[in-house]
């Protein structure tokens, strides 16, 4: 197999993504694509591993695999997070055995014993204990012996490892998409719930999913009774953020529930801002809003007058839902109106991360490669939310198959998509993408920063 290398690609600037453009299906079938993945990207780029709640306690670990790499995440200290590959320095068994039918594994232990021959680690890699050292005649160093580290930095409550030690920082990674996100305090919200599956389709057929609302009218038609869902997306560095755009000023949107609502001129907003935060609330797995948000919702014909104009009734919600809240003891972030307005609704981390975000709550996506078939990937999703202290459910990972009953009507639609997507590009009549230049850029600039990592597969410009 070759290896790309110091390949020149064509450049791609922000603005060439306001461009038609195009690019092929080699990234989404192909079996020597997805193996180069494992050299070229994986091991090269930050990826979220979990959450700092998973281990809140010293001695407390969870698995993350990605390819064939699997790597333990652990708390070493009170203050501090460590990384280090699965596998013990002396024949490569895993020191935690890691079923492809388990998503992570999670426990607590005071050191690593590998099950083959004994050896034995300490929280902080290194090994306390081999058997029948002298064999080895001295030629076992600490630095031969230890465990392999890899970089872990934390961010919005997330954990994130990068197993290039040259890396750049993980928050020069994130900029300028944390600058914008840390006003949420992502960091302070727990698990609501969380769930997997098998997919049968590339983790980049699952992902690309949910990085754009151009979707809406045709796969989630019930919500446009609500009103409009013109969309845009743009990019910041490797990342991009979408929302929706004004078409005319009868259409107005408002960011505040972190559901982007279209307003309409022939629906009272009292009315149809609660249906729609219930609808939202009720069919994506009760997660793109939160009871506070609905009940303070359900009340607006009775607090608000007929004919308030939508920012009034906007503006009430949210100062309802916010003392109701702070009765219970959850305490809203504060969020200027300008950075409200910017990180519109939802935020794709590169490579495989997916953050729909809210004042109080996030709905949140993953994706990986399953073992060595393109056609097939580890699909993710969780739901994020601030709770009273302490009261916020203990949850795990539950495997769920794709059906609606498992994951609400809104992400049985959008499952229903991906699978023929993957099997659609695999047609010798499919020409190429055609992303929308406007309303899908996120894509794009996915498609534009994987072919960096990946020498090839650069968008390139459609010819009028």
């Amino acid at each position: 197999m070759n290896k790309p290398a110091d390949i020149e690609l064509p450049e791609l600037t922000d603005a060439d993504l306001a461009e038609p453009l195009t690019y092929g299906v080699e990234a989404f079938i192909s079996r020597e694509y997805a193996a180069l993945e494992k050299e070229l990207l994986w091991p090269r780029v930050w990826q979220m591993a979990g959450r700092v709640e998973d281990i809140p306690e010293v001695g407390q670990f969870f698995t993350y695999n990605i390819c064939d790499d699997s790597i333990i995440v652990v708390r070493t200290a009170p203050d501090t997070i460590k990384a280090f590959h699965n596998v013990c320095a002396h024949r490569g068994r895993q020191l935690i055995d890691t079923p492809d039918d388990v998503n992570s594994v999670r426990g607590t232990r005071n050191k690593f014993v590998c099950a083959f021959h004994g050896w034995t680690y300490d929280l902080d890699g290194r090994n306390i204990y081999v058997h029948d050292a002298q064999d080895w005649k001295g030629a076992l160093t600490p630095e031969r012996t230890c465990l392999s580290e890899v970089r872990c930095e934390t961010w919005g409550g997330w954990v994130y490892i990068n197993m290039d030690p040259n890396a750049e920082p993980l928050r020069d990674f994130l900029e300028p998409a944390a600058r914008i996100l840390d006003y949420y305090e992502f960091d302070k919200m727990r698990y609501k719930w969380r769930q997997w599956c098998i997919f049968p389709c590339n983790w980049k057929t699952a992902i690309e999913a949910f990085m754009e609302p151009y979707h809406v009218a045709a796969t989630h038609s019930q919500l446009l009774k609500y009103g409009d869902y013109y969309a845009y997306s743009k990019p910041y560095g490797y990342h991009s953020v979408s929302g929706f755009d004004e078409r005319d000023p009868a259409h107005k949107t408002a960011h505040s529930t972190g559901v982007t609502r279209a307003g309409r001129k022939d629906v009272d907003p009292r009315i149809s801002t609660y249906e729609l935060i219930r609808e939202n609330y009720e069919t994506v797995n009760f997660s793109c809003a939160t009871e506070t948000l609905l009940n303070a919702a359900r009340r607006l014909v009775d607090e608000l007058p007929p004919g308030t104009p939508a920012d009034k009734v906007m503006a009430h919600l949210m100062a309802s839902a916010k003392a109701d809240d702070a009765k219970r003891g959850v305490i809203w972030p504060e969020i200027p109106p300008e950075i409200m307005a910017e990180a519109g609704l939802a935020w794709s981390l590169f490579p495989n991360q997916t953050i729909l975000q809210g004042v109080t709550f996030a709905l949140c996506y993953r994706t990986r490669p399953y073992g060595d078939d393109p056609d097939k990937c580890i699909f993710e999703s969780y739901a994020l939310e601030r709770f009273p202290p302490g009261e916020e459910p203990k949850t795990e990972w539950v495997y769920a198959e794709p059906t609606a009953e498992k994951w609400g009507s809104v992400l049985a639609q959008d499952f229903s998509n991906m699978p023929y997507v993957q099997k659609g590009m695999k047609s010798r009549g499919f020409r190429g993408a055609l992303p929308n230049p406007h309303q899908e850029q996120k894509i794009t600039n996915f498609h534009r920063h994987l072919a960096k990592f990946m020498g090839r597969g650069m968008p390139r410009k459609l010819e009028g």
